[in-house]
């Protein structure tokens, strides 16, 4: 038996936003009866200053499918659409009080109703990668999918995978792709060939460039998993920083530091040393 938050139940009883906005200026449409779960989104938007003035909901699913739609249109009413589309599926649970791991799928579908909506506004398409392989058949889970959901919740494992976008919770024949996509995309990957090199940079600019990247990139990911980081020393290509919150007892800290690391080398062209204290 999964536990609920107070905020799912209330807003499982009592959506907030539920229905069709009328003559609506965007749709956006995620999912499918048949896997189970479905979410249609529509959007009011102001011409001038393309901010959202309604958001309205219909949800084929469970509690969690509920909360998490009507949560999504309490977010992104009254944003402008660059706004929206800065609200995550972490967003959407950290408003709800948090949700069952296994439900984390549901978070993810309004996130991209949302982002469907968007493009479906601005007269996009989702660009669809050619040949774009549907890993899990049971749940219709593309592999670029797979991917970006994996990157962006730091997911690890197979487990982790199946929570966030149901991909492995069928049949479970698709469970060693999943390995092999995550195996992948986490796995420390050569240069195939050498990177143009780039101006040295000057201490002064170093450190203001690690600062900004820390302060704009790294941190605010970390606190949106409930943990953070202090920048306490620079010297030289040695970094010193101290991990808080829940990153100081993380059983995945040593791939957080790792993951640092590589983004500060990335920005420096230089071979960064990441010290925790």
């Amino acid at each position: 038996m999964w536990e609920y938050t107070d905020k799912v139940k209330e807003l499982f009883l009592k959506p907030k936003n539920v229905g069709e906005v009328e003559n609506p200026d965007a749709v956006g449409e995620v999912g499918s009866i048949i896997c189970g779960d479905a979410l249609k989104l529509t959007l009011k938007i102001d011409k001038k200053t393309k901010r959202i003035l309604d958001a309205r909901f219909q949800t084929f699913g469970c509690a969690s499918a509920i909360a998490s739609s009507s949560a999504l249109t309490e977010l992104i009413k009254g944003k402008t659409l660059e706004e929206a589309l800065q609200v995550s599926n972490q967003d959407i649970a950290k408003y709800l009080g948090g949700l069952p791991d296994e439900k984390m799928h549901c978070s993810v579908m309004g996130q991209e109703a949302l982002e469907d909506a968007i493009r479906n506004y601005k007269g996009e398409k989702k660009i669809e990668e050619p040949g774009e392989r549907v890993v899990c058949k049971c749940f219709d889970v593309t592999e670029e999918k797979i991917r970006k959901v994996a990157i962006e919740n730091h997911l690890t494992t197979v487990d982790e995978v199946t929570h966030f976008t149901k991909a492995g919770g069928g049949c479970g024949t698709c469970i060693p792709d999943i390995e092999k996509i995550l195996k992948d995309l986490w796995s420390i990957k050569e240069l195939k060939e050498k990177p143009p090199e780039r101006k040295k940079l000057t201490n002064i600019q170093k450190m203001a460039l690690i600062q900004d990247v820390v302060a704009k990139e790294i941190r605010p990911r970390l606190q949106a998993d409930g943990g953070d980081l202090d920048l306490i020393d620079i010297d030289g290509n040695r970094v010193i920083v101290g991990l808080r919150g829940m990153c100081i007892d993380c059983p995945m800290g040593s791939m957080t530091i790792n993951g640092i690391e590589d983004r500060l080398r990335e920005v420096t062209a230089e071979e960064i040393k990441l010290v925790a204290e």
